[in-house]
């Protein structure tokens, strides 16, 4: 798998029971559709196809793809769902790329369905990258409004069975709402209404910030992105050390921010 674009993979709260009831029962039935993309749009908003021209990236997140389903299903779990968090080790390492397509690659699959999480929500990309309109705000507008549904804050891309959920309002210190009971119960919500959805968490970077240990605490799996060239092994092996060893899924080498 070599090439520019290509990943290589290295190998509570204390709060009411009403909010969590509420955040629970939020219908998710009103996931809005629209027509799929061409492939003029999809190689604009820097995603994988299924056409001759991208079939070696697509390959590479696929194999990544079928790398996490064995590791996520586990003994007895087979067609279970999971949450993944993708976090880069520092800006420009290409986390919310491979969030992006690796979401996409599990939507590939029509037995699955696919939710891209912008969880970066001091420099959040996947809005303007899949020009997608977040009408009614997005992760942190949910988080902070309590009167907003669950359901508007989940938006079509244009991919089949792919969708997204924006960042919304930017926030320098968001990591208070990620380890929020509302947020947790967001999670739970999402999985639950849908068995066959994967959740792909677009996290900030390792570097700098405590959010990404805070977001692998609602993770099954965690997958480090290294920007090829950029970080150092010492860089690399704190920034795994960061997360739960059980959780720790492997590290993908990236050559495009």
């Amino acid at each position: 798998m070599n090439g520019e674009n290509d990943p290589h993979r290295h190998d509570e709260a204390h709060t009411g029971t009403a909010e969590a009831e509420s955040a629970r029962a939020q219908p998710m039935t009103r996931l809005r559709q629209e027509q799929a993309l061409t492939t003029r749009q999809l190689e604009e908003r820097r995603l994988i196809h299924r056409h001759e021209s991208m079939r070696e990236h697509a390959d590479a997140f696929r194999e990544l793809r079928t790398r996490l389903l064995s590791v996520g299903a586990g003994p007895g779990s087979e067609g279970r769902n999971f949450v993944t968090l993708v976090a880069p080790v520092q800006h420009g390492s290409g986390g919310s790329y491979v969030a992006r397509n690796l979401a996409t690659a599990f939507a590939f699959d029509e037995s699955k369905q696919a939710l891209l999480i912008d969880c970066d929500a001091t420099h959040p990309t996947q809005g303007p990258a899949l020009q997608v309109e977040a009408e009614h705000g997005g992760l942190i507008d949910y988080l902070e409004n309590e009167t907003l549904p669950l359901a508007e804050i989940v938006y079509p891309t244009g991919v089949p069975r792919l969708h997204l959920t924006p960042s919304g309002r930017i926030r320098e210190t968001p990591g208070e709402s990620f380890s929020s009971f509302r947020m947790r119960a967001m999670i739970d919500s999402l999985r639950a209404h849908h068995a066959n959805r994967h959740l792909i968490l677009d996290g900030p970077p390792v570097q700098g910030s405590p959010d990404a240990r805070i977001l692998s605490d609602l993770a099954d799996l965690v997958v480090l992105v290294v920007g090829y060239g950029r970080v150092t092994t010492e860089a690399i092996e704190k920034a795994v050390a960061s997360f739960p060893p059980e959780k720790f899924a492997g590290i993908v080498f990236n050559r495009r921010p």
